[in-house]
């Protein structure tokens, strides 16, 4: 492919994901945008999403499909398939979400156009056939920024390898995406936002989170994984909490 259409690598963990994993998958093959490789890594699912997505990757020679000796969690997947990547562009879709056909296209174009190493999209909730709110992220973000409020949606986000290596997550079972967005964004002045719904992120209704164990694990985030000196912590946690009671979530 000439350089306007490098290889994008599309990471995609699964676990017991059946029931969404193939409109997720169909979502990239109906891509506009035809330079792209799809890695699934599965993380010893106990349903047929292993045999399921077997028979995408003999049916196409793009899919490429891996599975985790253990059951080890999504941010080691993910990083599995990081591994296996040839891609310069690394893209992010989980099993239960979807994207629209364009994003791949107006994604590179943009990158390619403004030199961005990092780029993220707006995205629109959905649950069954009805779609729900739109979130629109801000423009662009700095690490200082991100570390009150992870406003970029993994499943938008694409990050390139030319300029940046290839990027992990921390192996922690929570907020692996903000940890590799805030890896990067110490090496780069800011992420940038395309201003379109690009992407579909399901919601799961039957789903739900403490909200003392999510603000625990997000103090412990900044401690352990981002390492921030007492104070600061004190500082960006208290930031974050307030805007977790704003929204009514955390």
């Amino acid at each position: 492919m000439p350089n306007n259409h490098p290889l994008v690598s599309i990471i995609m963990p699964s676990f017991n994901a059946a029931q969404t994993i193939s409109e997720s998958i169909e979502s990239v093959l109906a891509q506009t945008y035809t330079n792209w490789e799809l890695v699934i890594v599965d993380d010893q699912s106990t349903d047929s999403t292993w045999s399921l997505i077997n028979r995408y990757a003999q049916s196409h020679a793009n899919i490429h499909v891996y599975q985790n000796s253990d059951n080890c969690g999504a941010g080691v997947s993910r990083n599995c398939a990081i591994e296996r990547a040839q891609g310069r562009f690394i893209a992010f879709l989980d099993a239960d979400d979807v994207w629209e056909p364009n994003k791949l296209t107006v994604q590179v174009g943009v990158m390619l156009k403004n030199g961005y190493p990092f780029t993220y999209t707006h995205y629109t909730k959905f649950k069954g056939n009805q779609l729900l709110s739109t979130i629109k992220a801000p423009s662009q973000v700095t690490y200082s920024q991100l570390l009150y409020s992870n406003v970029i949606g993994c499943l938008t986000a694409m990050y390139d390898t030319s300029v940046l290596g290839k990027r992990y997550m921390p192996l922690i079972r929570k907020r692996q995406d903000m940890g590799l967005w805030l890896d990067i964004l110490k090496d780069i002045p800011a992420a940038h936002c395309i201003p379109e719904s690009l992407a579909k992120y399901r919601i799961d209704t039957g789903m739900t989170a403490n909200k003392l164990t999510v603000l625990s694990y997000q103090w412990r985030f900044y401690r352990d994984v981002v390492k921030l000196p007492i104070l600061q912590a004190i500082s960006v946690f208290c930031v974050y909490a307030i805007k977790g009671f704003l929204k009514h979530k955390v």
